[in-house]
């Protein structure tokens, strides 16, 4: 439980002085897309933790990282990688994790559900 109270804080002082560490082209994106508004905190939590740790995103938060669609999902993953609280991470892997995050809610959005 532990864990799950340090990313939360760690989400929110990304949200909250992220922006002040973005670059100017990230800042800009996420900015002209509206892109934070678009997806509610829990869901902000666990795509997070998807990308960041080893845990699932549930059906629910897929719906709404697809929606929020793939150009904030990338500006966003790219500002996390530019706070330094993150400086230790290894960026490559952190960007392979965010599109394998982002490929397997798009499938599992595309796909057609069981009982159609």
């Amino acid at each position: 439980m532990a864990s799950i109270n340090v990313y939360s804080i760690l989400v929110v002082l990304f949200l909250t002085c992220g922006a002040g560490m973005a670059t100017k082209e990230n800042d800009q994106i996420i900015k002209e897309n509206n892109c934070e508004t678009e997806m509610g905190l829990p869901c902000v939590l666990e795509a997070f933790m998807s990308i960041f740790n080893t845990r699932s995103i549930s059906n629910k938060c897929c719906g709404e990282l697809v929606v929020l669609g793939k150009v904030c999902h990338s500006a966003l993953v790219k500002r996390t990688l530019e706070n330094p609280l993150f400086k230790d991470l290894n960026p490559a892997t952190i960007i392979a994790k965010s599109i394998q995050t982002w490929n397997n809610c798009l499938a599992l959005i595309d796909s057609p559900s069981p009982s159609a």
